[in-house]
């Protein structure tokens, strides 16, 4: 994606035109680097190095017993002087042979053991049922000493179906997505993934990316650039449920991974993904890297991957290796590999990944041409049409994300001439470039999510590498909405904006990548004065630009931006500093109703943070206003923000219930994990021991209130939800299976303007089950 990287990569792709390597052992991934009769005497070694670290546990008894022999055969030999290469030669084929022939039962072994924590009452039960028959099969071949490797992936491959066809029997909750921030992991560490893809395996999202050195330096000082930074560190997995809290699983790849050939993994690194290949049932990790596209293997979607394959051309590419790519997985489960020509970049390509086991590329079919190159090249499915993603051709940088659609049901027919995909082109896919897309298929709606990268050689374009957005259709074509904060519910598919969202549009002027005089998302406007007095310079608090409105002449006027908003009582802020005299120097916001609010600039020579509190906005389009004017002087803004502080109904949040002035009839416990906060309350066993919490409403309307809650005793726990003192519903609150399970009840609860008192009650002796918290919303 780097305009540098292209020439550095240029020889050594050129020299692997042809190059393609490939292991194709059912077991394991052992290869010696050479083959055939004439291979040299240490190629025995080698192979034996290679198989040594096997261990028994992660293989049928039946294939392992073959293979233990021949290993120890060739360990003798190994060991042995003055044996001839014949010898050797025969010996190390036999080994190989052995090692080709394990059937490898370790992820199935691992996905058996992580789906039977999956309590049934949180899924309907028939779909739990069908879980339940895939486990009990996968867990018979397990432990099958002769089980073969088709019944292996066949077992698996019905095991992952299943545990992506769980249905949850309540409606989940809702999650806050938060971008223009470093992310961590949910042990609090630094989330490192670009160039990859999140991809959904049975019940569970796994997010693959690279771990690049120069991420690290950016994160510690985001406030200058770090080219050419790219050295490749590892591939980390991190899982998720509900798509905002991710667990690090392990890194699947480092510098030590073996690639076929002997080399390792190194160099270039870059734009993967992973597939699913039901007949192998193997999970293939696909990637720029070392001699063009690197096919590595793992067993499970966390396993450590080998390398399995090199391919250095693709047929009917112009070019050897990629440009950019994403593998893109069809509804029908089938793979392709998105992505453009490596010199130029100017044809974008759909082609099909080897079903039999998915290490190779098949022919490609071109869909799309652009002159100028484009890069980023990914691909999503919406209302039955397949879109193809990318974005401008200049080093890593944001710009607005171009789209064709296809015409037919064909994925490799034909597609329409290139347009830009409806709002991005207000700052810039939120000053990013496509990265990836991820599809959820909820229970409601399907929502697509834009997964755009700031990375830009890690090049000072704002905080945060990872920015995600929503896309829907407005109309017949896909429409993109910016958004600082939004929050999503995995369950449903539904999104909503978040309570803390900014709704000015490139706030911090960091879209255009370059100094400019008309700033993307921005129109200038001129009461007086010479042509031009609008730029780009130096930011505050280390940004790397803000606007400058000014001139040595005298001059009167500004930047506006347009944006909708909903209705309510907003706080507008933001930094700036003057020099020279201004006789105005505000932002302004105009409502729908054309009611103007003002937040007034006073003189300062240092970046000093502004702001208009209390501000009543009416419903519908608003207009966002950046004015100066003077005789000589000048005004810097940096940082805007408009975010909506009251309006809705009710006070949206958690409200936790270890915390006042929540009341729990019980202890606050901490024994049992996975809560939220410090604690959750456990209530006394005895009818109307309650939880109850106190909840602010702005005016009274409905509230969508989510419950979340564990029972680990095997029968329900049911109360009453109480609102104001008025029983509004009952919940049954069944067996999560274990009391760090938890599960999320939601429900649609009246409220009065002011405070609202939402308690649990119980209905039976046994109580309440434990509480951790309401998550409150407007209904």
């Amino acid at each position: 994606m780097r305009t540098h990287r292209r020439m550095t990569r240029k020889g050594r792709l050129a020299a692997a035109a042809l190059l393609f390597v490939s292991v194709a052992a059912a077991g394991g991934l052992a290869h010696a680097a050479t083959s055939g009769d004439d291979a040299p005497a240490d190629a025995l070694t080698g192979l034996y190095d290679t198989v040594a670290g096997y261990s028994a546990e992660d293989y049928t008894a039946a294939s392992w017993s073959q293979f233990a022999a021949t290993r120890s055969t060739a360990s003798t030999l190994v060991q042995a002087k003055g044996k001839t290469t014949g010898d050797r030669t025969a010996v190390r084929t036999k080994l190989q042979t052995a090692a080709d022939g394990l059937v490898m039962v370790r992820g199935l072994k691992s996905l058996v053991a992580d789906y039977r924590t999956r309590p049934a009452g949180r899924y309907t039960s028939e779909s739990s049922a069908r879980l339940t028959a895939a486990l009990d099969t996968a867990a018979e071949v397990a432990a099958n000493p002769s089980a073969t490797a088709s019944q292996v992936a066949t077992a698996k491959t019905a095991l992952t179906s299943a545990a992506g066809s769980l249905v949850a029997a309540d409606e989940g909750t809702f999650q806050t997505i938060t971008n223009n921030t470093f992310w961590n992991d949910t042990s609090g560490n630094p989330i490192y993934s670009q160039g990859g893809g999140v991809f959904k395996f049975g019940d569970t999202y796994y997010w693959y990316g690279v771990h690049y050195l120069g991420a690290e330096h950016y994160r510690t000082n985001p406030t200058k650039k770090f080219d050419n930074e790219v050295t490749f560190v590892a591939i980390p997995v991190y899982s998720s449920k509900d798509l905002v809290n991710w667990k690090f699983e392990r890194n699947v790849a480092t510098t030590s991974t073996t690639l076929p050939g002997g080399g390792r993994l190194g160099g270039w690194v870059g734009r993967l993904g992973v597939s699913y290949n039901e007949n192998t049932g193997k999970y293939v990790l696909v990637a720029q890297g070392p001699g063009g596209v690197v096919f590595l293997r793992g067993d499970s979607p966390t396993d450590t991957f080998d390398g399995a394959a090199v391919q250095g051309q693709i047929v009917n590419s112009p070019t050897p290796g990629t440009g950019d790519q994403t593998i893109f997985t069809d509804d029908n489960g089938k793979d392709y590999l998105i992505f453009s020509n490596a010199s130029g970049r100017s044809r974008t390509f759909v082609a099909k990944l080897r079903e039999s086991d998915s290490l190779a590329v098949e022919p490609a079919v071109e869909i799309a041409h652009a002159a100028a190159g484009r890069e980023g090249n990914a691909m999503f499915k919406l209302d039955g049409k397949y879109y193809a993603a990318s974005s401008d051709l200049h080093g890593w940088n944001s710009s607005v994300t171009h789209v064709v659609e296809s015409t037919t049901s064909n994925i490799q027919g034909a597609y329409t001439t290139e347009y830009t995909m409806q709002g991005t082109e207000l700052d810039y896919s939120h000053v990013t470039q496509t990265g990836f897309f991820v599809t959820v298929n909820g229970t409601k709606q399907r929502t697509v999510i834009f997964a755009g990268d700031r990375w830009a050689d890690f090049a000072w374009n704002g905080i945060g590498y990872n920015q995600w957005m929503p896309v829907d259709k407005t109309g017949s074509r896909p429409q993109f909405h910016s958004l600082s904060q939004w929050q999503f519910n995995a369950t449903t598919g539904e999104w909503r904006v978040g309570p803390q969202n900014n709704y000015i549009l490139n706030p911090e002027f960091a879209a255009d990548r370059i100094t400019t005089t008309t700033l993307t998302g921005w129109t200038n406007f001129r009461d007086s004065g010479p042509t031009s007095f609008v730029t780009n310079v130096a930011g505050a608090n280390g940004t790397r630009f803000a606007l400058q409105i000014g001139a040595g002449q005298a001059y009167s006027g500004g930047v506006r931006q347009q944006v909708t908003l909903p209705a309510g009582t907003y706080t507008l802020a933001t930094y700036a500093k003057t020099s020279g005299s201004l006789s105005t120097a505000q932002v302004t916001v105009t409502d729908a109703t054309g009611a103007v609010r003002t937040l007034s600039i006073p003189a300062s020579s240092g970046w000093t943070r502004r702001e208009a509190t209390n501000l009543q906005l009416a419903a519908g389009t608003a207009t966002i206003t950046v004015k100066a004017a003077s005789g000589n002087g000048y005004l810097s803004v940096d940082g805007l923000s408009l975010v909506k502080t009251s309006g809705g109904t009710p006070q949206a949040g958690r409200y936790e219930a270890e915390t006042a002035p929540a009341v729990c009839q019980g202890t606050i416990d901490s024994d049992r994990g996975g809560f939220s906060g410090s604690g959750y309350c456990n209530g006394n066993a005895a009818v109307g021991a309650y939880a109850q919490f106190t909840v602010n409403a702005v005016a009274a309307g409905t509230a969508t209130v989510g419950i979340r809650w564990a029972n680990g005793a095997t029968s329900a726990r049911p109360a009453n939800v109480v609102v104001n003192g008025a029983t509004v519903t009952s919940g049954q609150f069944a067996s999560t299976g274990a009391w760090n399970t938890w599960s999320t009840t939601t429900v649609a609860v009246p409220v009065n303007a002011g405070s609202n008192t939402i308690r649990i009650d119980p209905t039976t002796a046994n109580g309440l089950p434990n509480i951790d918290y309401l998550d409150v919303s407007a209904g």
